[in-house]
């Protein structure tokens, strides 16, 4: 076991930092520094194959609990993902298919050991456990809540008075979650405010078993490249495993207002120099110059700085003065599949609904400013730039 980390400065930058609340914060902050080694659980729905850098915020977080010495356990939610976590959806969430969810799941580790040290994080599944419990005890667990605490709840409230239609199997997610805390024997829980209700189930169905009751960390929501909450299902992410030069050009894309708050969730840099960069914005200093800093920051923390370097230069390159990147993805298919099919597939765009957008938006086109207009156009051999920061160059066989 590693030894525990009781620098209380330290303790008060995790409890603080990027930190929207702290179920209890006084309690939590004496077992930090009591030197127990406390169980901290972060648990993640795979509804998506790139896990995103909004994804990344609780994992850096646990990154922090995990350098002052404590115990880490990542549940992979490959049996909750199959019903659907409604606390931030407008609209009903489809189910996901058993195969779905084993294709998102290919390279999640690889991802999640560019932020954790994998050895030593208790990586489990929810499956392990959830598809074991049987009728009579999720009755009994679903007596732990009450229909007015769901349809308290801001969107199922909305969904309700709109006549959107709620679905039950909705319902049983916080207990899916909660119980979750309990076959882990969570000290703390980890995750977006939006998951509050969840993250508060876990408390109570941790009582129900005659347990203590797991701390609860909340963060502030990352918005994406559009302004609206990171979410995959958008299309609107910042992947933790995008080309250097993609990542770059998106952060560059990012609203001006968005800037401070992706150094404080997104990267290493001090609370003391953020807020100079703060005052210099406020002083009236160009954001670009100051963005161009943070896009450094974040591709250097998930590349190399040589990478970062690079892909700096090809940003000026090709935005500056108008140019196409020195290097772009290549991809290598076959003829008579559709561009939109190939360039999901290679996880260039997020989805099909993602490509019909940007095809009716007029934001696909060639380099030589030809615009696709067809969202089932073939491919040929072609530089695409979609959007105003990405460039695919495709090879038919």
């Amino acid at each position: 076991m590693d030894k525990v980390i009781t620098d209380e400065s330290k303790i008060e930058e995790l409890l603080t930092r990027g930190v929207e609340e702290v179920i209890v914060k006084d309690e939590l902050k004496q077992a930090l520094l009591s030197g127990k080694q406390l169980r901290i659980k972060l648990g993640v729905d795979p509804t998506g194959g790139k896990i995103h850098i909004g994804r990344a915020v609780p994992l850096r977080k646990l990154r922090e609990f995990q350098r002052l010495g404590h115990q880490i356990v990542f549940i992979v939610g490959d049996f909750t993902a199959q019903v659907g976590d409604a606390s931030d959806k407008s609209e009903k969430r489809p189910m996901l298919t058993r195969a779905q969810i084993d294709e998102n799941l290919k390279d999640y580790k690889s991802q999640i050991s560019k932020i954790l040290d994998i050895t030593k994080t208790e990586f489990v599944y929810n499956n392990d456990w959830l598809s074991k419990l049987t009728f009579a005890e999720i009755v009994t667990l679903a007596e732990c809540f009450s229909v007015q605490q769901m349809l308290a709840r801001r969107n199922f409230k909305e969904r309700y008075e709109q006549g959107k239609e709620i679905s039950l199997r909705e319902f049983l997610y916080p207990i899916m979650q909660g119980y979750d805390s309990v076959a882990v024997k969570a000290d703390v829980e980890i995750g977006g405010f939006d998951q509050l209700f969840n993250l508060k189930a876990g408390r109570i169905i941790q009582e129900h078993y005659g347990m203590p009751k797991q701390s609860i960390v909340t963060f502030t929501m990352l918005e994406g490249t559009d302004g609206r909450k990171m979410s995959t299902s958008w299309g609107n992410i910042i992947s933790i495993v995008d080309e250097p030069f993609d990542m770059f050009g998106k952060i560059m894309a990012l609203h001006d207002d968005l800037i401070i708050k992706y150094f404080t969730l997104c990267t290493d840099v001090s609370l003391e120099e953020i807020e100079g960069f703060k005052k210099e914005l406020e002083g009236g200093a160009n954001p670009k110059d100051i963005k161009m800093r943070l896009a450094l920051e974040i591709v250097t923390l998930y590349h190399t700085e040589k990478d970062a370097s690079l892909a700096k230069n090809s940003w000026i390159e090709t935005f500056s003065k108008g140019g196409v990147p020195e290097k772009v993805p290549e991809i290598i298919t076959e003829e008579g599949k559709e561009i939109g099919d190939v360039v999901v597939e290679n996880n260039i765009v997020a989805s099909k609904t993602a490509w019909r957008r940007l095809v009716e938006d007029k934001a696909v086109g060639d380099t030589n400013g030809n615009i696709v207009t067809d969202v089932k156009e073939l491919v040929k051999n072609v530089t695409l730039k979609i959007g105003k920061k990405r460039f695919v160059k495709i090879i038919v066989k």
